[in-house]
């Protein structure tokens, strides 16, 4: 069974899961209202766990983890907290997963503390997707853009954005946005996505967020997976990275939005596990 805790990582606390032994693999998840790390990766926890120590990590002002006051470019400072974490727990050096917010985190953590990385699986990555031919903002970032805008948030909102992360509509279940909702319509959760929106314009740190441009720093071995059927992140987004990161391969699922890891569940799993070395 996967244990849960928190971890102060210097003036809060970050929550996460843990299961397994063995090399230690991170998931980072994505944004968006009421995302969490159990939400985007519980199902594929166990599996994971069978090869390596894996953690699902709420990141800041996500989940049950602490909301602060994001200071400074929001993929820099979860990554810190990603190392914070890292140190109380003993782990010298983990793989990261990351989908679309949690994939721009991964990277800052791998540029900035390279000697703390392993292998990065990236999932539509934020930052690190360009987008070549799909217009700016895509269709799945403006409709988060609306949920919170006046007259302010609905489940009706909600629901219209969640329905762009997959290809397959049936995984946006009532279910499913009754709980996303209940965690991203509290004020405090509304603070955070304010806080965390606005590190991406801030002046004099907005640049962090554009990992494309340092994307050629990378060393680590680097398995970038789209969805061909993304509308967050679309799949031209992935051309850039591909040239510039020396080594990165890329792996595209038809029939599938932004949620690989949910949407092609036993096939991303067989990739990202083989990838990481538990074959």
């Amino acid at each position: 069974m996967p244990g849960s805790d928190h971890a102060d990582v210097g003036g809060f606390r970050l929550h996460y899961h843990e299961a397994g032994a063995g090399p230690a693999v991170v998931m980072l998840h994505g944004g968006g209202p009421g995302a969490s790390a159990w939400s985007n990766f519980g199902r594929n926890l166990p599996v994971f766990a069978e090869k390596f120590r894996t953690l699902l990590v709420d990141q800041p002002g996500f989940g049950d983890s602490d909301k602060p006051e994001i200071t400074g470019q929001y993929f820099t400072f979860s990554a810190d907290a990603l190392l914070g974490l890292l140190d109380k727990l003993g782990i010298e050096r983990a793989h990261l997963i990351g989908n679309s917010l949690g994939g721009g985190t991964a990277v800052r953590f791998a540029l900035r503390h390279p000697d703390r990385s392993g292998r990065l699986v990236l999932m539509a990555p934020g930052g690190l997707s360009l987008n070549v031919f799909a217009p700016d903002p895509t269709e799945g970032i403006k409709k988060l853009y609306a949920f919170a805008a006046p007259p302010g948030p609905s489940k009706e909102k909600l629901a219209e954005f969640l329905r762009t992360l997959v290809f397959d509509q049936s995984l946006v279940t009532d279910e499913l946005v009754d709980e996303r909702f209940r965690h991203a319509s509290n004020p405090e959760s509304l603070r955070a996505m304010a806080s965390m929106g606005a590190s991406f314009t801030r002046p004099e740190t907005f640049e962090e967020g554009m990992l494309w441009r340092e994307a050629y720093r990378l060393r680590q071995r680097v398995l970038l997976i789209w969805g061909r059927e993304d509308r967050v992140n679309p799949l031209d987004g992935a051309l850039a990275a591909l040239k510039l990161i020396p080594r990165a391969e890329l792996h595209v699922f038809g029939r599938c939005g932004h949620w690989a890891q949910l949407e092609r569940f036993d096939e991303f799993n067989r990739l990202a596990v083989s990838f990481l070395g538990g074959r």
